[in-house]
């Protein structure tokens, strides 16, 4: 489960040093008596618990750990009695008790059945399915059917129908009952090894790590052996049979639930050790796309939304520790909430009611915070079908569970929707996308010829279902088509295609495989380098770049003249203007010892406002031994002692290590002579703010004020400097905290949709007076123990009695542990993590080209910068 890893959710802007958030003090004040809900078996009180208006949270049962254990699961059975998981013992069976009626100990009976550690389950035909994932190895984990033997009306028969193997966390989790009700959705995680499955799996067989340059793997060694395909959803057959990959590349994820239309959508995370670095990618909703490939690698392979060969998030949330999902269907709740997608948040006590819209032929998404408390690890959800509440369980790592109820008490019509409120039913792209993914499977004659015309499509999911039929499709009835193929934007995609299905995998090589097809490697180079760079547009030559890296990967090159044609093919592009498509030139050229990559990339290293991008182009440049100069790997070690002092999650000082060893590896006898002094220099250790103090050394404070700002952004936010503004953002700090742009922290709110948000008046008030609204989500709690000890900060971590918490948010790895049972007072702060002086230092131009900057949503070509046209002279 996801919350069984310690999530390190941190980096704040060395700014929330000044707003206290960091300390742990004596203090002797004291009171009288120690907060109830933080001893004993008591749950959180929902005077902890804040929810959207309207509605009522009642805690109904406080589980006694030492009997019944710590819940992580919830179903319904076929008398609606409700079925409870313990993670490390068996079941409970529970009537729910009227409104506003508790339940007691005596009303949780235990199920007979002898099974323990169940992560998921659904009562469907007859029978109580459930996922096992038995950390402790007392049973096999996988897939399992209860049923009744003797019509006692007791579950005590137990078939294990397919085994799985796994070891820890991020096994077998959730069970999902697919659309048409014959079969189901199993769950699981990246640590569960891929069993056998049928031919007719949406997912091609052809997965690979397909890193170009050597994978750096996790820092502090967590599962460096688990590879692709990462964790997988299966549709499983009820006898357990037959198993078909429906998608993969995922990490952890706990649960998936389907809406009215049949699409699947799941909450996944990657891996907060890699938080601040180039790879990190938020928790996020997913659109569960047929043969899909999520992009889950270990350490910094993961692969970024932007890739062609992966598909990116729905919606990012943030940092934070996936569990349960589910729709709300059925709940006596406003439509809205009816057709929300809820997703929990163990380790910061969120439940998210996502609000899907269909967009082309998947899906856009906002996110809203239904509810939350401190502490509050929300573990799994249901809407149940008779009194159409919501129940929730909080529990997991065996810390304190409970048993609560949501109500509507608003105003609001109730009736039941029996639609997603923006139906596919006559969606043209959902219609042509369904229609490509009957072909993931099988090979199908019809395949081909249906398909090719939508690998140019101008929507993405289009171009992917489109080439993942293509894929199942046998090599040799479509080769000759794409390396023939004159639509330059069709022979991208099909070209990747034939990189990814005709080429196997370093990784998957055995000693007896075959050699690389030698005729068919010239070929497929030759097709990639006649094509017209220019007659693609941005998205094309992005899979242009990224079908080399893969052709390179899987086939080599075979001679230096292959290798100095496309030199000199990519050469002339890099840089680009997107950091995207410079994170793929880099990488590639540095790959074939292009003699101008050291220069142009150490020039966007010197650029890059952000230490995530900077990250990147230094990733990259560690493999280079071709075409430096003392002067340029006098630059790049400078870069490396600076960045000594740069923050991010557990592994981050691991990762800057491993780049400084390979660049050194790299360095000749003669280099090592002439540059002895700089390596050997040790890094001089600085803090955060004096990074960011040296960006505005000597200047003069300014005390801005609302409505000086406010004026100047009404009648001066026209023809701004888009590069002054991404300086600004990161100069201040910003990265640190927000994410923006697909970069930056996620101790803040996200800013990349703040120009849909705000107005620049509402925008800069948000600024100047921090602490006028905080967003709950983001607030820090203060603890006051019983020895009079006052420790502020963010719970990240909860185990057993064990509550930790981050305090200092400017290292994610100041943490202090405090056990439950001695806290006094456990309380929202009240002061936002963010100072009101951020602005001072800058000028009133410098002020509005970072409000531009952000309301644009870093688009260059927004209004906001557009330089005026002077009038025209007589």
């Amino acid at each position: 489960m996801r919350f069984l890893r310690t999530p390190l959710l941190a980096l704040v802007t060395a700014s929330c040093l000044i707003a206290t958030l960091a300390t742990a003090q004596d203090n002797k004040t004291t009171t009288d008596d120690a907060d109830p809900a933080l001893r004993g078996n008591i749950a959180t009180p929902v005077d902890r618990i804040t929810t959207a208006k309207d509605f009522q949270v009642e805690l109904i049962y406080s589980v006694p750990g030492d009997q019944q254990g710590s819940w992580v699961n919830l179903c319904v059975d076929n008398k609606q009695r409700l079925i409870v998981s313990d993670q490390f013992g068996g079941l409970y069976r529970i009537t729910p008790p009227p409104a506003g009626q508790s339940l007691q100990a005596d009303d949780v009976q235990p199920v007979p059945a002898d099974i323990r550690a169940v992560n998921g389950m659904v009562w469907a035909m007859d029978a109580l399915y459930v996922a096992v994932n038995d950390y402790e190895n007392k049973i096999p984990s996988g897939f399992y059917r209860l049923t009744d033997s003797d019509g006692d009306d007791q579950l005590d028969k137990v078939e294990l129908l397919r085994e799985l193997q796994t070891r820890g966390d991020h096994g077998v989790h959730a069970v999902v009952p697919t659309a048409d009700g014959k079969s189901f959705y199993l769950v699981c995680g990246n640590n569960t090894k891929p069993t056998e499955t049928a031919a007719s799996s949406a997912v091609p067989e052809i997965w690979g790590e397909d890193h170009l340059l050597p994978r750096l793997p996790d820092g502090r060694g967590f599962m460096r052996d688990a590879l692709g395909p990462g964790g997988t959803i299966y549709r499983v057959s009820p006898d357990g049979k037959t198993f078909e990959m429906v998608a993969t590349g995922f990490r952890n994820i706990f649960d998936a639930s389907l809406n009215l239309d049949g699409e699947l959508f799941t909450y996944d995370a990657d891996m907060e050790y890699d938080f601040n670095t180039s790879w990190y990618r938020p928790t996020r909703i997913n659109h569960v796309l047929s043969g899909a490939d999520f992009g889950w690698r270990n350490g910094a392979g993961k692969r970024p939304g932007f890739y062609p060969d992966t598909w990116p998030a729905t919606l990012n949330i943030g940092p934070g520790s996936p569990t349960g999902t589910t729709f709300g269907y059925g709940a006596k709740f406003p439509a809205k909430y009816q057709r929300a997608f809820f997703a929990m948040d163990w380790s910061w006590g969120k439940m998210y009611a996502v609000h899907l819209q269909p967009e082309g032929a998947s899906y856009t998404a906002t996110k809203e915070e239904f509810l939350t408390g401190a502490p509050l690890p929300v573990t799994d959800a249901i809407i149940h079908p008779a009194d159409g509440a919501m129940y929730f369980t909080i529990g997991g790592r065996r810390v304190q569970s409970g048993l609560y109820r949501v109500t509507y008490t608003g105003d609001e019509s109730v009736e039941p929707v029996s639609d997603t409120g923006d139906s596919i039913k006559d969606n043209a792209a959902f219609a042509k996308r369904h229609a490509l993914e009957a072909f993931h499977g099988l090979p199908n004659p019809d395949a081909i010829p249906f398909a090719w015309e939508s690998l140019d499509d101008p929507d993405r999911v289009i171009r992917l279902a489109a080439r993942t039929a293509i894929e199942h499709q046998p090599i040799d009835q479509w080769t000759d088509k794409a390396l023939g193929e004159t639509n330059p934007g069709r022979q991208v995609e099909a070209l990747l295609g034939l990189a990814r299905a005709a080429g196997v995998c370093p990784q998957h090589r055995g000693e007896g495989d075959p050699a690389v097809d030698q005729d068919l490697r010239a070929k497929l180079l030759a097709a990639l380098l006649a094509i017209d760079w220019d007659q693609l547009d941005h998205s094309q030559q992005l899979t242009f770049v990224r079908t080399i890296e893969i052709a390179l990967n899987r086939f080599g090159v075979s001679d230096d003249d292959t290798a100095r044609e496309l030199v000199e093919k990519l050469d002339p592009h890099f840089p680009a203007a997107s950091a995207d498509l410079n994170w793929l030139l880099c990488e590639t050229l540095v790959f074939l010892q292009a003699p101008s990559a050291a220069e142009k990339t150490l020039a966007l290293l010197d650029q890059a406002t952000s230490q995530e991008e900077q990250i990147e182009y230094a990733r990259s440049l560690r493999m280079l031994r071709a075409g430096w100069t003392i002067p340029m790997r006098e630059r790049y070690l400078q870069w490396l002692l600076k960045a000594a002092n740069y923050r991010g999650g557990a592994s981050f000082e691991k990762f800057i290590s491993f780049i400084r060893r390979d660049a050194l590896a790299t360095l000749t006898d003669q280099e090592k002579s002439e540059l002895a002094e700089l390596l050997a220099k040790e890094p001089q250790r600085k803090s955060v703010l004096e990074n960011l103090g040296q960006v505005f050394a000597g200047r003069t404070l300014n005390d801005w004020t609302l409505d000086t700002l406010s004026a100047a952004a009404t009648s001066k936010l026209l023809g701004r400097d888009f590069q002054q503004g991404r300086k600004m953002f990161a100069a201040t700090g910003c990265y640190a905290c927000h994410r923006f742009d697909n970069q930056g922290g996620m101790t803040g709110p996200d800013l990349s949709s703040a120009g849909r948000r705000y107005s620049p008046h509402d925008f800069l008030d948000q600024i100047i007076n921090p602490s006028k609204v905080i967003n709950e989500q983001f607030s820090a709690v203060r603890v006051l123990t019983d020895e009079g000890r006052i420790h502020t900060g963010v719970v990240v971590n909860l185990k057993g009695d064990t509550v930790t918490l981050n305090t200092d948010l400017t290292d994610p790895n100041q943490r202090v542990s405090i056990d439950r049972n001695t806290i006094e007072v456990f309380e929202t702060s009240k002061t936002s993590a963010m100072p009101e002086k951020l602005l001072a230092p800058l000028t009133e131009d410098e002020v509005l080209d970072l409000v531009a900057y952000v309301l644009s949503g870093a688009d260059r070509n927004h209004r906001f910068f557009e330089k005026p046209v002077p009038p025209k002279s007589e």
